[in-house]
C-alpha cells in the first residue's frame, strides 16, 4: 500500500487523547472544529506550533502515514504561501482517515512559551 506522510500540529490537550489511543488514531472534533487538517511539510507544521503555542502552552508536531488512496480524495488546499498546504478533512470523515493510518501517530517537534 502505498502512503502519503502527514504533519499535524497539536497541543498537550489533543495529543493526551492521541496517546490513550495507543498513538493510532485522533480523537473526534469539537463542534467549533468541522475539519481535521493535516498539512503536508515539516516546516508548515513547526510554524503552525510556534503560532499556537501561546493557546496551548506547550506545542507538538507530529507526522503519521496515510493511505495514498484515501488522502488523494481530498485536495490539497494552500492557505497561504506556497507552503502553506493542508488537506481539509470534514469532521464526519475522520473515524475513515483513523482507518487508513499506517503504524502509529509520533511526535517529531515540541516547543513551550
Amino acid at each position: 500500500m502505498e502512503t502519503v506522510i502527514c504533519y499535524r500540529p497539536t497541543g498537550q490537550k489533543e495529543l493526551d487523547l492521541v496517546a490513550e489511543s495507543g498513538y493510532k488514531k485522533w480523537p473526534p472534533r469539537l463542534p467549533e472544529q468541522p475539519i481535521f487538517y493535516p498539512v503536508t511539510n515539516y516546516e508548515y507544521a513547526v510554524r503552525l506550533t510556534q503560532w499556537n503555542v501561546t493557546d496551548f502552552g506547550k506545542g507538538y508536531v507530529t507526522k503519521f502515514a496515510v493511505s495514498k488512496e484515501f488522502m488523494d480524495k481530498y485536495p490539497v488546499k494552500c492557505v497561504g504561501d506556497k507552503e502553506c498546504l493542508e488537506w481539509w478533512v470534514p469532521a464526519e470523515d475522520l473515524d475513515a482517515l483513523n482507518a487508513q493510518i499506517v503504524g502509529e501517530i509520533e511526535v517529531i517537534y515540541e516547543t513551550d512559551t
